[in-house]
């Protein structure tokens, strides 16, 4: 398994923009599908992007429009571009990876987890 280390979180206000980075070590990251994932206080982790292997991207619509998910895999690391930050993007952000091809929006699919970004947005 990959370990992760997210970086990138902040306090910002309503419609500011931050990016995300989640560096990779220990694994074959290339091989790895990609997922960012948010839990804001008192609620369940939802999913809000995953890239695959192959570049496949998907979204979840709360964000399509807003968030980029990208990766490289020179440097092991995913970002998330999120512009047009709104107070409902208050959460502790994580990144996630899985050894397997295909794209993935539930957390049960996914075996590796960094420790999680906060990211406060402010109105």
């Amino acid at each position: 398994q990959v370990q992760l280390v997210e970086s990138g979180g902040g306090l910002v206000q309503a419609g500011d923009s931050l990016r995300l980075s989640c560096a990779a070590s220990g694994g074959t990251f290339s091989l790895h599908g990609l997922g960012w994932f948010r839990q804001a206080p008192g609620k369940e982790r939802v999913f809000i992007a995953t890239i695959s292997r192959n570049f496949a991207i998907r979204y979840a619509d709360s964000v399509k429009g807003r968030f980029t998910i990208s990766r490289d895999n020179a440097k092991n690391t995913v970002y998330l571009q999120m512009n047009s930050l709104k107070p409902e993007d208050t959460a502790v952000y994580y990144c996630a990876a899985v050894f397997s091809p295909g794209l993935y929006s539930t957390s049960k699919d996914y075996n590796s987890w960094g420790q999680g970004t906060q990211v406060t947005v402010s109105s």
